[in-house]
């Protein structure tokens, strides 16, 4: 049961941790927007 307890945190860990890279910004057709922050142009 222990096994299944740790999976579980590490599961919901890695998705808090993902979601905290996040942000928000419309993106074009290609998925795509300016980053205004650190400047450039990237896709997700």
């Amino acid at each position: 049961m222990t096994k299944l307890r740790f999976l579980i945190a590490t599961v919901a860990a890695a998705m808090m941790a993902t979601s905290a890279f996040a942000h928000s910004g419309g993106t074009d057709s290609n998925g795509c927007h300016n980053d205004r922050k650190r400047g450039g142009y990237h896709c997700h």
